[in-house]
């Protein structure tokens, strides 16, 4: 007689291993949403971070630029140009021009060029140029964007330690002056303190190029004029070599007309003038034609930088003080212009919004900063136009 086991071997029934499948499937999907929602975090956060750290350099720059403006134009911050044609700005060396009266397609056409403003019929260049509606519209609803151009000398740039002397018609020679080199400024030479020499006017980091601005007092009046060539060496004095420059007629930017009165017209030739100076006309606005949007810092006639990326907003407006009304006049987006005011009644610069997004990426959507903040004007003027 055989025995028969009666034992029951292990193992899952069908049941027990479709709970063990969805209590696993459970946990294995809550691990995987906690490690969604953890990369989401982090690209939300490295995403902001960086965006904020874009967001302060691209504001930093504006902000310091715009409270220069005026700086070392002298006494009204206001020089007259030549009337013949009236001069533009934001035009680089290639004739395109970035800051407009009309857009196409976000493309600024040559003809659309903003002109400086003129008071009598003559046009000036005064130290900070307000650019209503002179950027594209990147939002039907919100309309166009804003510019805004600010102008003040280099002070990098020691060229104040050279004289000007204006050699023939558009050709100007820029010589040591004999204060170089000079004792600490400001007495009673031209260099700070510290400084032993000057740059080379053709220096290639920091000498005159193309489509540099230059300031020099020929014949008693201020003339503006724009470097349609490089500087190149011509002789020497005692103290050490000078150099010829080329400001010839027909230049982009339209400042060196030699027969119109302001410029450089043919009565001035030999004319001396002292402490000549780099004068930076910095232009900021958006380009619309990469998508997304970037803020650009355009010089004088130079192609222009990109600040900022992601920029979707730009729109400014400006305080100003009537001296002869004693009248404040806040918060005006066209300068003054429709007040009948200029651009040296300016007393502040408001920032109304500068936005910028992030980068977009899916479902995740984007994150928006915004910048208003105000920047006083205070070289704007020599008088106290700030009221009580």
């Amino acid at each position: 007689m055989s025995d028969r086991s009666t034992k029951r071997e292990s193992g899952f029934s069908l049941m027990e291993m479709m709970i063990a499948i969805a209590l696993g499937s459970a946990v294995l999907a809550a691990a995987v949403q906690i490690y969604i929602q953890g990369v989401s975090a982090t690209w939300t956060v490295t995403q902001r971070a960086e965006m904020q750290q874009d967001f302060r350099a691209a504001s930093n720059i504006l902000t310091k630029d715009l409270s220069l403006a005026g700086a070392g134009l002298g006494n009204g911050a206001a020089i007259a140009l030549p009337s013949a044609t009236t001069p533009v700005y934001g035009c680089d060396q290639t004739s395109t021009c970035y800051v407009c009266t009309t857009y196409t397609s976000g493309t600024c056409a040559v003809a659309a060029a903003v002109k400086y403003p003129k008071t009598g019929g003559i046009p000036y260049l005064y130290g900070l140029l307000p650019g209503l509606n002179a950027g594209p519209t990147l939002n039907a609803v919100q309309g166009p964007t804003d510019a805004v151009t600010t102008v003040y000398t280099d002070n990098g740039f020691y060229l104040n330690c050279y004289t000007a002397t204006l050699t023939a018609v558009g050709v100007v020679t820029f010589a040591p002056a004999i204060t170089v080199p000079a004792t600490p400024w400001p007495t009673p030479g031209c260099l700070p303190g510290g400084v032993a020499t000057v740059q080379a006017v053709n220096d290639p980091v920091v000498g005159l190029t193309p489509g540099d601005l230059v300031m020099m007092t020929l014949n008693g009046a201020t003339v503006i004029g724009e470097v349609t060539a490089g500087a190149i060496t011509v002789g020497a004095n005692a103290v050490g070599p000078t150099y010829s420059v080329p400001f010839a007629n027909g230049d982009v930017l339209h400042m060196n007309q030699t027969a119109a009165g302001k410029g450089f017209d043919t009565e001035a030739v030999g004319a001396t003038g002292t402490s000549p100076a780099r004068v930076l006309v910095i232009s900021y606005y958006l380009d619309s034609t990469v998508n997304p949007a970037r803020l650009m810092r355009q010089i004088s006639g130079h192609t222009p930088m990109p600040v900022a990326e992601n920029i979707v907003y730009l729109k400014f407006s400006y305080d100003l003080y009537n001296d002869t009304t004693g009248t404040p006049s806040p918060n005006q987006a066209d300068g003054g212009v429709s007040l009948g005011l200029t651009p040296v009644d300016i007393t502040k610069i408001n920032i109304l919004n500068m936005a910028i997004d992030s980068t977009l990426m899916g479902s995740q959507g984007y994150q928006r900063l915004d910048l208003q903040t105000s920047v006083a004007a205070r070289n704007l003027t020599y008088t106290n136009n700030y009221p009580n």
